[in-house]
């Protein structure tokens, strides 16, 4: 396959919505934990420590130094201070993307990197990208311009369930806008399977219905590579543990080179003849991971 190397793009013009209020520029500060966990109260060296120990002190270092430039330019800053680039393969298709409306959808190996780089790659050329995650990744103020929020937990809390429905809702409004989207399917961190392969769980059914409904030309993407051994092992143990261990895994990737290969645009005709969301999942799925096999 045809590779295409390329430094960081100098940020685009943002179109999305402004930004109304400040970013925030921690991510995490202490009375942020001291609500999550009461223990935390009254002790922040105890907090300051578990920051350091934690990396989330460098990622909110990260944050503060770009969040003044929200949006695409605040992921092309953060790849910028990471010193990270990116390989393509099939590169050529991120030149020629549709005018209009179209989905992309990707694996989801690393983290919130991953939505760093989905709207590093896509927004930089198309800056009306928007991509949909989940309500822990949307604490990234910066990023926040490209983000519609839903609940991936699928919570029984009213208010989670509302910010789904208009999560849902605000997404069916931009594709039919005519503007690009795109989803990380399985809703989580790709994970260890039982035969320890590095693999995102079943893609969502509710993803699926909303590519039936919109029918649109769909791009998969995948992205080489896993997190570390120890996280991988964490997420056996609890997916909390692993979310602690998640912003240390993206200082593991500094000076970093990712590998991304770009599936030709799949048409609506061509997925129509999957009926049910289950089948299209396993079909996006399967044409998703058929790129881990190309050679560099």
């Amino acid at each position: 396959m045809e590779e295409e190397k390329i430094q960081q793009e100098q940020p685009v013009e943002q179109t999305t919505e402004p930004q109304t209020t400040p970013v925030k520029p921690d991510i995490l500060d202490y009375d942020d934990i001291c609500k999550m966990a009461p223990f935390f109260k009254g002790k922040p060296k105890l907090v300051k420590w578990l920051f350091h120990l934690l990396d989330i002190d460098d990622v909110n270092w990260i944050h503060g130094h770009n969040c003044g430039t929200p949006g695409v330019p605040f992921c092309t800053g953060f790849m910028k201070d990471l010193n990270s680039t990116i390989t393509f393969d099939n590169g050529e298709v991120l030149d020629n993307l549709p005018e209009g409306p179209f989905i992309t959808v990707s694996n989801h190996p690393f983290g919130a990197i991953d939505g760093v780089m989905m709207i590093h790659i896509i927004g930089t050329r198309r800056p009306d990208y928007k991509f949909m995650v989940n309500m822990l990744l949307s604490k990234i103020g910066g990023m926040m311009p490209n983000f519609i929020t839903v609940d991936a937990l699928a919570s029984d809390d009213p208010e989670k369930r509302a910010v789904s429905m208009q999560g849902i809702s605000d997404t069916l409004k931009h594709v039919k806008a005519g503007h690009p989207m795109g989803f990380f399917p399985a809703g989580a961190v790709s994970k260890l399977t039982k035969n320890l392969r590095v693999e995102d769980r079943e893609w969502q059914p509710v993803i699926m219905r909303l590519i039936q409904k919109l029918k649109v030309p769909v791009i998969p993407i995948y992205i080489h590579g896993h997190n570390s051994w120890i996280s991988l092992a964490l997420g056996v143990i609890s997916w909390k543990l692993r979310t602690l261990r998640l912003p240390a895994e993206v200082f593991r990737r500094k000076n970093y080179d990712f590998r991304v290969s770009v599936h030709d645009p799949i048409m609506p005709e061509e997925y129509a003849q999957y009926k049910t969301p289950e089948e299209l999942g396993v079909f996006l799925k399967n044409e998703t991971y058929k790129m881990k096999k190309w050679q560099r």
